[in-house]
């Protein structure tokens, strides 16, 4: 079972190869047979579906509502928002006949929805009293611009969340910036346990036609930034576009202000790219399909009674996600190894001592610890351990996240943190594009975002030496 075999690469080495066998070897993912989409196995599909629930859940406490449009769109819709077009002609895919018939208008396979959503919207809204309009879609989207995809982390094809929101005046809408960045802070963090910066993208970054793009960026372990959920504030562009007014309260029509807003599977590959070690992966027990396995040793002997102390055991850990692994085809060593392979948090050995002594030995995924428990205090001590790798996931990512954000008050600093260590840079900014863009063009590094929480400009511009109107954060990146 070539899935089952150890990881050769090691993380520290050769990254890239290191995160692509632990995927695939681990059963997390599999490629296809089409280029950049992939199959996403059980235990993948469920950790999304973990993430998505508790992700609507706090949607559904902000009020807002799930809808589901179609997966083609027109020509002409995509035509309407110029700026958006422009930004996704690259990666549209178009389908152009249905068996041997030609369409007479192309349609698109959806990179993102909101030209066909906002059509509907254009007929549905009318009145001040229809707003806001809180809308939000769970669907798959296709973008084909890249030439090496990245399984996860830059895939053709992606699940995601996109919500839609329509709002009477811009204070409104801007205001809903902070309640869905807060949502999908709090996802990223207690569940995923990963930390990331919040800032403002520039406007060289910012999604096709928007005013402002907002995101949260997480930093990966071979030091290259990656971008993680986002809000989009798309002011009166595609309302304008698409023609969705409104009768205010004074009865004078009105053009809507607009959000969009997302998280992906992108953050899945974070994830594992953040926590997993040499021995594959590492779940956070929040999302893990299997929290707990429990592996008995035994001979033949011994086989029934250790199975019946194991099922036990595993009726006491109800409350968790348990599994027990009774299957005689494998030793338990081997058994370690492939729940160690698959990022189960907790592991549970009992043997015919153990037994005898009334406990067993609990085995911690994250450091390898081991400790042996009593029977009659297991249940607390398996919830309280779950609890403890979920808090020393995200200690140890925020942790190497504050040790490779570095300060550069010159250029020449700037350019050796990135070539030498990676990372984040906070450096000054004048603001103005045109040093933004000659640094990546100079670096390879781009401004990730700027960040909400400003720290007090400590230097001129890093490029030209002009006056600096932010801190902004520089890195390499996916």
């Amino acid at each position: 079972m070539a899935e089952q075999e150890g990881i050769k690469a090691k993380k520290s080495e050769n990254f890239s190869e290191w995160y692509t066998q632990v995927i695939i070897k681990s059963g997390f993912v599999d490629y296809t047979a089409v280029s950049g989409c992939l199959a996403f196995r059980p235990e993948a599909y469920f950790v999304w579906e973990q993430i998505q629930a508790a992700t609507d859940k706090e949607f559904k406490k902000a009020g807002i509502q799930n809808v589901y449009f179609p997966l083609l769109i027109p020509e002409k819709f995509l035509m309407k928002e110029k700026e958006h077009v422009e930004g996704f002609s690259p990666e549209v895919a178009w389908v152009t006949k249905t068996g041997d018939t030609e369409l007479t208008e192309r349609l698109a396979i959806r990179p993102t929805s909101e030209t066909i959503m906002y059509d509907s919207f254009a007929k549905w809204i009318r009145s001040w009293r229809d707003l806001p309009m809180l809308y939000n879609q769970w669907n798959n989207v296709l973008r084909w611009e890249f030439k090496h995809p990245v399984p996860l982390l830059r895939s053709r094809e992606f699940l995601w969340n996109e919500g839609h929101t329509v709002f009477a005046t811009q204070k409104e809408a801007e205001a809903e910036r902070d309640i869905i960045l807060g949502i999908y802070k709090k996802i990223t963090e207690e569940y995923m346990a990963l930390p990331g910066i919040i800032g403002k993208k520039t406007d060289r970054e910012k999604f096709a036609g928007a005013v402002y793009s907002c995101s949260i960026e997480h930093l990966l372990p071979d030091g290259r930034a990656i971008q993680g959920p986002d809000f989009h504030h798309d002011g009166q562009n595609f309302s304008k576009a698409f023609n969705i007014k409104f009768l205010d309260k004074d009865e004078q029509m009105q053009y809507a202000w607009q959000n969009t807003w997302a998280l992906t599977t992108r953050e899945i590959g974070v994830m594992i790219a953040v926590h997993g070690d040499d021995r594959g992966l590492v779940l956070p027990p929040k999302l893990a399909p299997i929290q707990v396995v429990i592996v008995p040793i035994f001979d033949k002997k011994k086989r029934e009674k250790v199975l019946a102390a194991a099922r036990k055991i595993e009726k006491s850990l109800s409350k968790v996600r348990v599994k027990l692994d009774s299957r005689d085809d494998f030793s338990p060593g081997w058994k370690f190894n492939e729940w160690e392979l698959k990022g189960v948090p907790v592991r549970i050995e009992i043997g015919p001592r153990d037994i005898a002594k009334k406990q067993v030995i609990l085995a911690r995924r994250d450091t390898y610890e081991k400790k042996v428990v009593k029977m009659s205090k297991l249940t607390t001590e398996v919830n309280t351990l779950l609890e403890e790798i979920q808090r020393g996931l995200f200690k140890k990512a925020e942790d190497f996240l504050k040790k490779n954000t570095r300060k550069a008050k010159t250029y020449s600093e700037l350019k050796h943190i990135i070539e030498n260590n990676r990372g984040f840079v906070q450096a000054c900014w004048c603001g103005d594009a045109t040093c933004e863009e000659k640094i990546k063009d100079e670096t390879g590094a781009k401004i990730t975002n700027i960040p909400f929480k400003q720290e007090k400009i400590f230097s001129k511009c890093i490029y030209c030496g002009k006056e600096a109107k932010y801190v902004a954060n520089f890195a390499k990146s996916y």
